[in-house]
């Protein structure tokens, strides 16, 4: 690999994944990733542009927000890039209804969006509620419509909470869409538009940009996908094999949040 000095040259902005690189969810909220919270205020003072892409389906933006406030973290709901406002906003623009296959905590978000008479499906991490009741449920609803629609917050395989991985949104979308035959729209990483939102957001170009996160087809493949550079750290659901992915390689490994903030201080914007 280039030496850092060349591989972090040029950076202005930083996207941040949250679950897996900030901290890791779990009993009472979760608990900090060691050394994060001040790597995160460090970047916050540099003159580096930092926001945060996330694909939590589990709650709100507002609860996310408070939960990481709690743990310490400098982070308001402006500085979030999350898939279910988002997907409200992609539905109010279609004339979607949809039928909700979600948590109980992300629910809220979806308010004010008309759901009489669904003319598609929205699936999010639902967690417990993935029972085969409320999957043969979507199942109905898409095969009744003559144009189904599937709309996926995020196509994740797993993450990790402090009790250990955890099965994700993705798996259950496969399952659908194998059903009905059809391909999912996804509302979160990896979709480029999703990425897009989140640079213009942060008022940088893609070739100035890195994305610091955990999930090597999610996060690397994805932010890579539009441009950007990406670090992927062994926290959160890194697994060692990885950094020998046939089809996806980071920029660079780092331990965790903090060394790349080290890195990113010393070699960016430069």
């Amino acid at each position: 690999m280039a030496a850092w000095g060349d591989r972090l040259a040029g950076v202005r902005g930083v996207l941040l994944d949250i679950s897996g690189v900030l901290y890791d969810s779990g009993e009472g909220g979760g608990v900090p990733i060691a050394g994060s919270v001040e790597a995160v205020a460090r970047l916050k003072r540099s003159r580096l542009k930092v926001r945060f892409c996330t694909n939590e389906s589990q709650k709100s933006r507002g609860e996310l927000v408070a939960l990481l406030r709690r743990l310490g973290f400098d982070i308001s709901q402006e500085e979030v890039t999350a898939p279910a406002p988002a997907t409200c906003q992609v539905l109010k623009e279609r004339g979607l209804r949809p039928h909700l296959l979600v948590h109980d905590g992300v629910r809220s978000e979806f308010d004010q969006i008309d759901q009489s008479n669904p003319n598609c499906v929205v699936l999010a991490d639902a967690g417990e509620s993935f029972s085969y009741q409320n999957m043969n449920k979507a199942f109905q609803t898409l095969m009744e419509l003559e144009n189904p629609v599937l709309i996926s917050l995020g196509k994740g395989r797993y993450y990790k909470e402090t009790s250990g991985l955890m099965l994700d949104v993705g798996a259950y979308m496969k399952a659908l869409e194998y059903a009905c035959g059809i391909e999912a729209e996804v509302v979160g990483k990896p979709s480029p538009k999703f990425f897009k939102s989140a640079l213009q957001a942060m008022g940088v170009e893609a070739h100035q940009a890195i994305m610091i996160g955990d999930d090597i087809m999610g996060d690397v493949g994805g932010a890579q996908r539009c441009g950007m550079r990406a670090l992927q750290v062994r926290t959160g659901k890194f697994r060692p094999s990885d950094e020998y992915h046939p089809e996806v390689k980071a920029d660079g490994y780092v331990d965790n949040l903090a060394e790349a903030v080290d890195l990113l201080l010393q070699h960016a914007d430069k």
